[in-house]
């Protein structure tokens, strides 16, 4: 397979600047793009230039100004086919893939199974994943150098090592070389709730944020935070973990070795279990103790209501804590929003401190494209140097 260069495509904070601000929100005027970068015109239309010259950037047809207001303006926008991006997400049983363009627009998806959970599995099945999306169309091969995935675990990106995994099993995967020798692309490696943030707040719900947080229901709870517009990590890699603060002392056990945490209660396995031992029926699944919960049963209903006072406790002390300006609920636990969603709300109203109780909590249910389409976004951001220079395995 052809081995990309990995090189950042902006080398200068003004083009950085400038080429951001119209990936998530463009088209702009030069003007306006001066204004919100806090550059002159003179440094916007410099750092425009070789952006134009490579085919990133392209000028719109002037707009019409008012009479008396000057020259018509050229707005400028990106050209999202210009370069594409692969996003993969592995989970306990599959991986799913997506090519995405320059604003992380899906444009093919296509999935595997996963017989076996093996690094080297993942690999192989990876590489015959990668070449299926690549031959969708005929400009994917040649305009794709990156590969950004999405992975349950704790990964240390700089190195692109899964330090570990308790879905998949692993621990000191060093994934990014792997996935790199299988598919001769630049690998970058994320958390998968980390990788979703960063779709959702470079091309979603958090655009324009500068604190801004995102929340999953699922086998596990998982949060990611935006802080300064930076995604943050801590000094030990997981700040914000928000399924792992305590709200019932007296609660259940939890996998991480505490008690009482909000994914001991609030896990869609935590709510199975929970069901399973008041009905008696230890083989339901998730989705039919959804359904005798909608259908009036006491029990499964306590244990949904009881799972959502705990995600809404957990959500008011990272508001409280950081104060974001927007907080998106997802994952696949959200298909049973509609049997917590209220003891969510009132659990968060009643726990959020002072004015940070007026930040708005939003539901997203997202496929697992969505997913694949957060480990591009994290491709996207190898352009910049701030990222690429620290965080993506390069092949030469």
């Amino acid at each position: 397979m052809f081995r990309h260069h990995s090189r950042p495509l902006v080398s200068a904070p003004a083009e950085t600047a400038v080429l951001a601000l119209l990936l998530a929100e463009g088209p702009l005027s030069r003007v306006e793009l001066a204004r919100r970068t806090g550059l002159s015109s003179t440094a916007v239309t410099k750092a425009a230039r070789p952006l134009i010259d490579d085919g990133y950037l392209y000028e719109l047809p002037p707009e019409r100004t008012a009479p008396g207001a000057g020259r018509p303006v050229n707005p400028l926008a990106v050209d999202p086919d210009r370069e594409y991006f692969i996003g993969l997400k592995i989970s306990g049983d599959q991986v799913f893939g997506a090519v995405c363009d320059l604003r992380a627009g899906i444009r093919a998806t296509a999935g595997r199974p996963l017989d076996g959970c093996t690094p080297g599995a993942v690999a192989e099945l990876t590489a015959e994943l990668v070449d299926e999306l690549l031959d969708t169309e005929p400009a994917f091969r040649d305009r794709t150098r990156h590969l950004g995935v999405a992975v349950n675990g704790d990964v240390d990106r700089e190195s692109g090592r899964l330090r570990h995994s308790g879905l998949l099993g692993w621990r000191e995967v060093p994934l990014a070389e792997l996935l790199t020798e299988a598919t001769g692309l630049a690998v970058t490696v994320e958390n998968d709730v980390r990788a979703l943030a960063v779709a959702e707040h470079w091309f979603g719900e958090g655009i324009g944020t500068e604190y801004f947080a995102l929340v999953t229901i699922g086998a596990g709870i998982g949060s990611a935070l935006v802080v300064n517009g930076q995604l943050i990590r801590g000094a030990y890699g997981v700040a914000g973990e928000v399924g792992h603060l305590c709200v019932d002392p007296t609660g259940p056990r939890c996998r991480c070795g505490g008690r009482g945490c909000v994914e001991a209660i609030a896990s869609t396995d935590a709510i199975l279990a929970a069901v399973r031992q008041a009905t008696a029926e230890p083989h339901l699944t998730f989705c039919e103790a959804a359904d005798i919960a909608r259908e009036g049963h006491p029990a499964a209903r306590e244990a949904f209501a009881r799972a959502g006072h705990a995600i809404g406790v957990g959500i008011s002390a990272l508001v409280s804590l950081v104060g974001p300006e927007r907080v998106v609920v997802s994952g696949e636990g959200a298909d049973a929003y509609d049997l917590f969603s209220r003891h969510i709300q009132e659990a968060y109203a009643e726990h959020a401190f002072g004015a940070a109780s007026r930040c708005p909590l939003s539901l997203r249910p997202l496929p697992w494209e969505e997913w694949a389409r957060g480990g591009a976004a994290v491709a996207i951001q190898a352009l910049f140097p701030q990222y690429a220079a620290t965080t993506t395995i390069g092949v030469g």
